[in-house]
């Protein structure tokens, strides 16, 4: 069983800790918990490991945020892996902050990353790991929001999301998404 796990992000140093990137985050801490490292490839860095039987491929896409689905159906061409077995990794303003959602579709909700996959893979229909970011801005500030970097106080609890997400990821790999829906949807 093949998997792919797509964090979403922008490449650059200006972008690493800013709340867009938070699918780079749990992508990289994926990767460091099993010992391995990310290579730039085309349209992504990647990184390969094993867990409980299943080969996991984990992105990030070096297209930025809104060209992601261009990298997303690359590697799920290049690997053979359905669609099903594809799991997106996204930041969600409508999610209030330290709050997880896996879902097994849906829709875009207005953001660009999420369009560009549904319109390359020509299916809004693949699993996604939602991590709210909250909405705490004021009007015309969300951009700034979004690419803004995590609070003080934010920051006591991203640590432990990004790993919870992390096991989110594995679940969604080893038991599926369902059982994963069950276990951590609250």
């Amino acid at each position: 069983m093949k998997y792919l796990i797509v964090g979403l992000g922008n490449i650059g140093p200006e972008y690493a800790k800013t709340r867009h990137n938070v699918g780079f985050m749990v992508a990289d801490y994926l990767a460091k918990k099993h010992n391995t490292s990310f290579e730039m490839d085309r349209l992504a860095y990647v990184a390969d490991f094993k867990h409980k039987g299943r080969s996991i491929t984990v992105i990030k896409p070096t297209t930025y945020m809104n060209l992601s689905g261009k990298a997303v159906k690359y590697w799920a061409n290049q690997l053979k892996i359905k669609t099903e077995n594809i799991l997106v990794i996204v930041d969600d303003l409508a999610i209030p902050y330290t709050s997880l959602r896996m879902r097994g579709k849906g829709g875009a909700a207005g953001h660009n990353g999420l369009k560009d996959i549904e319109a390359q893979m020509q299916t809004a229909a693949y699993p996604r790991l939602r991590f709210g970011i909250g909405d705490n801005y004021s009007k015309g500030k969300q951009v700034d929001f979004v690419l803004g970097e995590f609070t003080e106080d934010e920051k006591i609890d991203l640590d432990g999301l990004i790993e919870k997400s992390a096991d989110m990821c594995l679940s969604f790999a080893s038991i599926g998404l369902s059982r994963t829906m069950t276990q951590y949807n609250k």
